[in-house]
């Protein structure tokens, strides 16, 4: 059976804070609707736009929620036009993949991003054609829910109990614990280790080489 290691991709694969906020910050203010602050803001990276919108201003209706989060989606787009996106590979990104792929492991990826930012993001750094399953928010409920994950597993033949899910935040684990796959934190990423071990992480790399050796200790161990 297929061995499968599914990235979360913001906060894990690429540092995309920055343009995220920023493209938050300019719906928030078109709306009329008072800025969160940076640290409340990355707390919500990895669910839809909808859900992510909703748990930052609960008081706000489901219409103005989607307004909000389609206003995020134009702001991204014009800052992706500007030339002013930049999210770079984490160090030690490419090393991990290439690790992983010469143990046997195929790699995919579940994402709070649509599937055009996906797309646009891995191409940029030429490695999109080495992900056998592409997840995103366009196809799917938003993390927790293991559909990303059960949609990733068929496609590369393989099973929750030879399936990890590496991610940053504490829905990426707890998506993985409720498709019965594994999880290990992404601890370079946007939730504190606490959380995600919390949320049912099995161990925590502070580094992505470091992921390597909790792999072969946890699972393949």
């Amino acid at each position: 059976m297929n061995r499968l290691a599914i990235f979360d991709c913001d906060g894990t694969l690429v540092d995309s804070g920055a343009p995220i906020y920023a493209a938050l910050k300019a719906s928030f203010e078109r709306s009329g609707f008072a800025v969160p602050p940076p640290a409340v803001s990355r707390r919500v990276i990895g669910l839809n736009l909808t859900e992510a919108m909703a748990a930052l201003l609960p008081e706000a209706t489901p219409d103005q929620h989607a307004r909000l989060a389609e206003g995020y989606k134009e702001a991204f787009k014009g800052l992706r036009a500007a030339g002013e996106v930049e999210e770079p590979l984490f160090d030690g990104v490419l090393e991990l993949l290439d690790a992983l792929e010469q143990d046997g492991w195929l790699l995919a990826v579940a994402t709070g991003k649509s599937d055009r930012g996906l797309k646009h993001c891995l191409e940029l750094h030429d490695i999109h054609a080495r992900f056998v399953s592409l997840q995103t928010a366009d196809r799917h409920p938003s993390k927790p829910h293991p559909s990303m994950v059960e949609q990733a597993i068929a496609d590369a033949g393989s099973l929750p109990e030879t399936t990890v899910v590496i991610g940053d935040t504490s829905f990426d684990m707890a998506m993985a614990a409720n498709a019965g796959a594994a999880g290990i934190g992404a601890g370079w990423g946007y939730h504190e280790v606490m959380e995600l071990l919390e949320a049912g992480a099995i161990a925590v790399a502070d580094r992505p080489l470091d992921v390597l050796a909790l792999i072969r200790e946890h699972i393949d161990g």
